[in-house]
């Protein structure tokens, strides 16, 4: 019953996918409307995967989670989307529904944060939900902290805000 980590491959794709959409229903099923959810649907989702593994691969690096060969979960980092050489993305924690509290989504980000300072990145960021207080106070308890900008972005038809967070490496 224990998780491994282990680098994704290309044949990965397809599960992440599906996962990703099951992942975000769940976790966002609480602050979204249904509708917003519905797409893409899982093969759309994975079809994301393949084609954006395609231009980042040189420069980002997904990890995947496993429990007795199962995917569980993944996460996902590059350079920082604000152009600072200095800084890491993490662009991607998901899990599993039933994986939530298992513990697999701290296992995750210690992964991306020494995959980053090994990138020999100092700082980490990513950006969050604003109404997503879940994965909010998962970061928290993980040394993350609000920098006090803010983006809009879609999911569906729903407008979403999001947060940026980051912490030293």
């Amino acid at each position: 019953m224990s998780v491994t980590l282990r680098r994704a491959t290309r044949d990965d794709l397809l599960a992440v996918g599906a996962l990703h959409q099951r992942s975000r229903v769940a976790a966002y099923s609480s602050f979204l409307p249904p509708a917003s959810l519905a797409e893409p649907t899982p093969e759309a989702m994975g079809s994301y995967w393949v084609e954006r593994w395609t231009w980042e691969r040189d420069d980002h690096l997904m990890t995947v989670a496993e429990r007795d060969g199962t995917l569980v979960g993944f996460s996902y980092v590059g350079p920082d989307d604000e152009g600072d050489p200095e800084t890491g993305l993490l662009h991607a924690i998901h899990l599993a529904p039933a994986e939530r509290g298992r513990g697999v989504g701290r296992e995750l980000m210690v992964d991306a944060l020494t995959t980053m300072r090994e990138r020999g990145w100092r700082r980490a960021a990513l950006w969050v939900l604003a109404g997503n207080s879940h994965a909010r106070r998962f970061y928290e308890r993980g040394g993350w902290a609000p920098t006090g900008q803010e983006r809009e972005d879609l999911i569906g038809s729903a407008v979403t805000i999001q947060l940026r967070y980051a912490r030293p490496l």
